[in-house]
């Protein structure tokens, strides 16, 4: 069977095509992104502009495109804070909607934390034993921790890299007065959030899911031999601190020379960089490893399983 996930976000409309079975596991066939940073498109109220609905309709009626060519049995349609949080967000969800030619499911922060934690686990394994994740989106972000395919505890603050940089880092480059501002904000933000998760077993992994983390690793971690020949990043939180400086006195325009950082991650990587960097402090880690797989996967991985229960004879 082949299924198509498209997830609507602050940052990007992606869509992630793949060969899936009952029992087996995802085989992504085709991937395409259109990046839009939806926040660069809300008005005085919050809402999405009528520039920026637009540009969601063109995005999702490519993909819808991009899906019926390359032969999708089903589409899976998410989306995230951005679309769920506008202040017209009825309205454009129903643009979508009409766009897409169906239903849009409309995820919650912490659903979004627990099919990430899902593809997390699924992508290490049950022999990983207790995991705690980080996911920065662009409207927010997930921590979530647990022992089993479900977090025993998930959570989603309001701290994504495009809203940060949005209300915190107007200029470019961002001055230290800006950056001191963020990461005062993001601890008042997480401190309770990491009181509430005092009562987790020490995790036997920290795991960061996103595109801005995975940036970030290749920016500031290293790699090491993984499993089955596959290579593993690390991001130690000493050396992402130690860029952050060095990345806010970089324009925007030049930060795509760095490794690991894409065209449409240069505005917002610095917000990312000081969120995850204050996120790791407040959750006492001193170090995370970067999974491939994230939010998209663990729907599809969702869909898999719903098949599988659903098979005759199940």
């Amino acid at each position: 069977m082949r299924l198509g996930v498209l997830d609507i976000g602050s940052n990007t409309v992606h869509l992630l095509i793949a060969n899936v079975r009952p029992g087996g596991r995802p085989l992504a066939a085709t991937s395409q992104r259109t990046v839009l940073r939806l926040m660069r498109y809300l008005g005085p109220d919050g809402e999405i502009t009528e520039e920026g609905v637009r540009a969601l309709v063109d995005a999702v009626t490519q993909a819808r495109a991009t899906a019926k060519a390359e032969g999708v049995d089903e589409l899976l349609a998410t989306a995230t804070s951005a679309v769920r949080e506008a202040a017209n967000g009825a309205a454009v969800i129903a643009r979508i909607e009409e766009a897409l030619g169906q239903p849009l499911q409309v995820l919650g922060g912490e659903t979004e934390a627990r099919y990430t934690f899902l593809a997390v686990r699924r992508w290490f394994g049950w022999s990983a034993g207790q995991i705690l994740l980080f996911d920065i989106g662009g409207g927010s972000l997930e921590i979530a921790a647990g022992a089993d395919e479900l977090p025993d505890a998930a959570e989603s603050v309001q701290l994504g890299a495009g809203r940060m940089t949005v209300q915190f880092l107007p200029h470019d480059p961002p001055g230290e007065d800006e950056i001191r501002a963020l990461r005062d904000h993001a601890m008042e933000l997480l401190r309770p959030v990491a009181e509430r998760f005092e009562s987790q077993p020490r995790p036997d992994h920290v795991v960061g899911s996103s595109k801005a983390i995975r940036s970030l690793a290749k920016l500031a971690g290293y790699p090491v031999p993984g499993w089955s020949g596959i290579e593993r990043m690390v991001l130690p939180r000493r050396e992402l601190k130690a860029w952050i400086p060095r990345l806010a006195r970089i324009p925007a325009s030049a930060r795509q020379e760095l490794p690991g950082i894409t065209a449409d991650r240069t505005f917002q990587i610095v917000a990312g960089a000081v969120v995850l960097e204050r996120a790791m402090k407040a959750m006492d880690v001193e170090e995370l490893e970067v999974s491939p797989w994230a939010l998209r996967e663990g729907v599809l991985l969702r869909y898999i399983e719903s098949l599988q229960w659903s098979a005759p004879g199940a």
